[in-house]
């Protein structure tokens, strides 16, 4: 059994002509709410495994928000560019399967419209779109990473920030 949990990034500022899409970092609510939400997430998962995520900077400040609620050090951070560049359902098994195997849980930071797409076409029941800072999580009963396909996961839970 596989589990991979997805969260998208908080609420970052707006684009400007002077930063780059890239560079773009959470403005205070973002930061205050991914807070929310990785403490939501460890009430329901005892492990959260590997922590991949997008080496934009919104997404890396999440990522290293949750992980500071959850107890994992910044330097077991994993950054990999194809989760800015073009991740997609097709290459996700690329991505996972340079996880060790002995992984069975892994957690992936990033970006819409990739992020809801892709829960969305795992999970078997689909998924609501990934608000910001929001966590779906799927399990797939399968041995490898490189197993996962189309509407092979189980979506077992779907946390959104509240209004």
């Amino acid at each position: 059994m596989k589990k991979l949990i997805l969260v998208r990034h908080g609420k970052a500022e707006d684009g400007f002509s002077e930063i780059s899409d890239f560079e773009r970092s959470l403005i205070s609510r973002g930061k205050t709410v991914s807070r929310q939400m990785a403490l939501k997430l460890k009430s329901k998962e005892k492990s959260t495994g590997l922590i991949i995520t997008s080496p934009a900077f919104r997404a890396l400040e999440t990522a290293l928000i949750f992980a500071g609620e959850l107890g994992i050090a910044p330097e077991d951070i994993v950054m990999n560019s194809s989760i800015y560049d073009g991740l997609s359902l097709k290459n996700l098994p690329a991505l996972l399967s340079s996880v060790n195997e002995d992984a069975d849980t892994i957690m992936l930071f990033g970006h819409n419209p990739v992020f809801s797409d892709l829960a969305n076409n795992l999970s078997k029941e689909g998924c609501d779109p990934l608000p910001k800072s929001g966590v779906a999580c799927l399990s797939f009963n399968i041995k490898r990473w490189s197993e996962i396909s189309r509407n092979s996961g189980k979506l077992e839970y779907f946390l959104k920030p509240e209004k």
